[in-house]
């Protein structure tokens, strides 16, 4: 990364950092819905694909929505069944990249319903909590955030002999990454830090200074807008000069998806904040349960969670 980014990144002081109280009445016309699902296990992540969506979980189970949600794949990519945390989708949207317990990666072709076995690079086998993928199908980027601080990557779609990794900072478990460019992008750890990458390979820290809270997700449009989501109801976004955080409450946010001026964030007890260009606003949910990750799926807005919970709009 450019020394001169470095140095704005870093000058994240107080100064910088603005505090907002988030309303906490849901709007009337954004109505959360229960789904039915064929599982009772927790619900780690959730994309969409060329296929529809797709939701990874417990067990090594994927699943599929279709009329409804059923099971695409069981067993995981060794067929082990151990669980999965993160999922990402290649940029033309046919191939489902999986991670989990145990050093689980799959890649998961949603044409054909086939899972190809990319587990255990170069026979590390910590838990992976999260993934990120760039290029198409068959000629990914793949960026692999374990729980042991360390990144791996292939730049030749996972294949055997071409995984490398680094570890960005002091080891604590790196818990999502995304890219905003092939080789461009973001991961958060659980010791309150942001990293940056510009070559998928080398990592800077991106701040957060005075932070106080872990964070779970991030989402990297452009080197100079991410959003990042933690503990404490914590909401930061890096504008390219400054992070600014908002207070949404006290539930650990897990996941945050955000498009132009619109985001969404969920977290524990069934929490959904909606960011527009008033802020954020919480909205009800029909569950209690924790969330764990949202998307937008072609206009349909999804929440997974625990205990099999899927939520939609």
């Amino acid at each position: 990364m450019r020394e001169t980014t470095r140095r704005t990144f870093l000058r994240s002081t107080a100064a910088a950092t603005a505090l907002a109280t988030v309303p906490t009445i849901g709007a009337a016309d954004h109505v959360w819905l229960t789904a039915e699902t064929p599982v009772s296990v927790p619900l780690h992540d959730v994309e969409t694909t060329n296929a529809g969506a797709y939701a990874v979980c417990g067990g090594g189970l994927v699943l599929e929505r279709g009329s409804g949600w059923g099971i695409a794949a069981s067993g995981g990519p060794t067929g082990n069944g151990n669980d999965l945390y993160g999922a990402d989708v290649t940029d033309d949207g046919e191939r489902l990249w999986v991670v989990g317990a145990s050093g689980a990666i799959g890649e998961y072709d949603v044409a054909t319903n086939t899972m190809t076995d990319h587990s255990a690079p170069n026979d590390v086998t910590n838990n992976f909590n999260d993934v990120a993928v760039t290029g198409e199908a068959g000629d990914a980027n793949v960026y692999v955030a374990g729980d042991s601080g360390s990144m791996y990557y292939s730049f030749e779609n996972g294949a055997t002999g071409t995984w490398d990794s680094v570890t960005p900072g002091s080891g604590s478990n790196l818990n999502a990454v995304d890219f905003y460019g092939p080789r461009s992008g973001y991961a958060v750890d659980g010791n309150t830090t942001v990293f940056a990458t510009e070559d998928g390979a080398t990592w800077e820290r991106a701040g957060i200074a005075d932070a106080n809270y872990d964070f779970y997700g991030v989402d990297a449009d452009a080197a100079g807008d991410v959003t990042v989501s933690g503990g404490g109801g914590t909401v930061y976004h890096w504008n390219g000069s400054a992070w600014t955080r908002r207070d949404t409450g006290d539930a650990a946010l897990r996941d945050v998806e955000v498009t132009g001026a619109n985001g969404l964030t969920v977290g524990g007890g069934g929490a959904v904040f909606r960011r527009d260009a008033e802020g954020w606003t919480q909205e009800a949910t029909p569950t209690g349960s924790n969330l764990n990750a949202v998307v937008d799926a072609d206009g349909v807005e999804i929440a997974v969670g625990a205990g099999g919970t899927v939520v939609e709009r």
